[in-house]
């Protein structure tokens, strides 16, 4: 990996140059990159997580001073219990997926001996700008190189010495194997972003990974194509029929098992039928978990009527922006959706989802599959769920090994982006002396065939 500080022009170009070396590897030898990459990210963790540690008291005073969210903290911690081991099972994970590369998804005949094939191929050159988050330098390494890409990284001052470190070793691991050392370059000077915003000449893809306002910065300031989501404001309903005891379950997971994550519940839509039943075995598990229940008139009401005056001190009132807020703490915005006949309020839920939405994970608490499918094909998000947890919304939860980051577009790639979302296609015609002008109506014109081939 090279710590450069060379001009925007020269890293951009040197990573296109790179790109094409790295497409015409073979996937063994992409794969044994990875094996090298995960052996010496292992050889190095104590240095790694020391040299970590120094971003971390540094963003732990800033944080205490007001200067930093504490989300941001909690995402730049690389101690945390399991984060590092998971950083270095997601390197092999990718590794042992299949290669993206080279796989035909249509095949036609269009005449005799001439035939076309549509055929996966690498983007190019990423940009990835991203703050906190260390282990995003190993995670996009990995995929970059197993996906043929080359990729460009920027990352948060928060966290400076982490990525040092880690690139460090990620550029003598490199080194070893026939992947090209400018596959991976990180930059480290701020002044640089803007003019690497504007190589689109030579960057295919921009990933921008953290706060709303980094994201909505980079689409305002590039005519690269931009793959990411500003917000992770996720929602659920809970129907009139749903099982108490799943909707603790899912509703407790998605909102504390990790509450700075993009994928955490912060918006709990709760039907006035279930307002003095379901709703407080919820708040009470959700209390003792340490969340604040920011709630409208009618679920205080009816939380007023069935909780402790202990855990009435963590209801308080709800403003209307509270449910246009990701929260990204143990914060919890509760909304009451009306019982109306004939929908019995799933299409109120949905109205307030598909309006308020950050179009990144929705679920649905409810019994009925029939409500259940109506609701996740009416949801305009990437992620649509039925009785499971918001924080399922991650690449290596899906499988995918590890993630590029979470997209809430609708075209290319959408939802946690991994190896697939890092492809694109080509069209290749194989032929033999065949002429387009050939083919015409008409006396002495040639017919197409286009007869579908097995792949």
């Amino acid at each position: 990996m090279s710590l450069t500080q060379s001009s925007a022009g020269n890293i951009a170009s040197t990573a296109s140059i790179a790109a094409r070396r790295l497409a015409v590897l073979s996937n063994a030898e992409r794969n044994e990159a990875l094996t090298v990459l995960y052996q010496d990210l292992l050889a190095n963790k104590d240095a790694i997580l020391a040299a970590n540690a120094k971003d971390v008291a540094l963003a732990s005073r800033a944080a205490e001073d007001g200067d930093l969210n504490s989300s941001v903290l909690k995402r730049l911690d690389l101690s945390r219990p399991g984060k590092y081991d998971d950083m270095l099972q997601g390197i092999l994970s990718v590794r042992d997926l299949d290669d993206p590369i080279g796989k035909v998804t249509l095949k036609t005949l269009l005449d005799d001996g001439l035939t076309l094939e549509r055929v996966s191929c690498p983007i190019g050159v990423l940009l990835i700008i991203f703050e906190a988050r260390p282990e995003v330098i190993a995670n996009i390494a990995a995929l970059s190189i197993k996906s043929g890409n080359a990729a460009i990284l920027k990352g948060g001052k928060e966290s400076t010495e982490s990525f040092v470190a880690i690139s460090t070793v990620i550029s003598q691991a490199i080194s070893k194997t026939r992947v090209p050392k400018s596959s991976i370059q990180l930059v480290q000077t701020r002044d640089v972003v803007s003019s690497l915003l504007a190589q689109d000449t030579l960057i295919d893809l921009v990933i921008p990974r953290g706060s709303n306002d980094l994201v909505r910065f980079v689409k305002d300031n590039t005519k690269i194509p931009v793959l990411g989501h500003a917000d992770g404001l996720c929602s659920a309903y809970v129907h009139h029929d749903a099982d108490p005891e799943v909707s603790v379950k899912v509703l407790v997971d998605s909102k504390t098992d990790y509450p700075a994550a993009c994928n955490s519940l912060e918006t709990l839509l709760v039907n006035e039928a279930v307002l003095r039943t379901i709703l407080p075995t919820v708040a009470k598990a959700l209390v003792a978990k340490g969340v604040t229940l920011k709630c409208d008139e009618s679920s205080k009401s009816a939380l007023a009527d069935t909780l402790e005056a202990a855990q009435m001190t963590s209801v308080v009132d709800a403003v209307e922006s509270d449910y246009n807020t990701e929260f990204l703490d143990l914060i919890l915005a509760i909304k009451t959706i009306p019982a109306s006949a004939p929908d019995s309020g799933v299409d109120a839920a949905i109205d307030h989802i598909n309006t308020h939405s950050s179009k990144h994970t929705d679920i649905i608490l409810t019994k009925s599959k029939a409500t259940a499918d109506y609701f996740m094909s009416s949801i305009d998000s990437a992620g649509v769920f039925w009785n499971a947890s918001t924080r399922f919304a991650d690449g290596m939860r899906y499988g995918f090994g590890t993630e590029v980051g979470i997209s809430t577009n609708k075209i290319h790639s959408r939802g946690p982006v991994g190896l697939d979302g890092l492809t694109i296609y080509k069209y290749l015609i194989r032929g033999d002396g065949h002429r387009a002008g050939d083919y015409f109506d008409g006396a002495g014109g040639k017919k197409w065939k286009h007869k579908a081939l097995p792949l």
